[in-house]
């Protein structure tokens, strides 16, 4: 996760209070998109950015894992494609690591 999109959710923290928000993840990787998700829960591993040292708690899902969450049309013209390519199973049990 970049160090703007960072600073952008401690902002959102602030502002909203974290009871109150969830991150929604995109990425292609099961890596990347667990690596996000630790970042927005526990602070940025890699000590790099505004999270660094600062556990949020906030709970991370992969846009895949909101599907009953969206509209069905929607999803089909957004989402579903990916779904077919990218390794769902991999991406939900990496996000899902960090959100238990």
């Amino acid at each position: 996760m970049d160090l703007e999109n960072q600073a952008r959710i401690k902002d959102l923290c602030d502002k909203y209070g974290n009871e109150n928000l969830i991150v929604v993840l995109g990425g292609a990787e099961a890596e990347a998109s667990g690596l996000a998700a630790e970042t927005v829960s526990a602070g940025d591993p890699t000590f790099a950015g505004p999270l660094a040292g600062v556990p949020l708690g906030l709970k991370a899902y992969h846009m895949l894992e909101l599907k009953d969450e969206i509209d069905p049309a929607v999803y089909e013209e957004q989402i579903a494609m990916m779904e077919m390519v990218l390794d769902v199973d991999a991406i939900r049990q990496e996000v899902e690591t960090y959100r238990n």
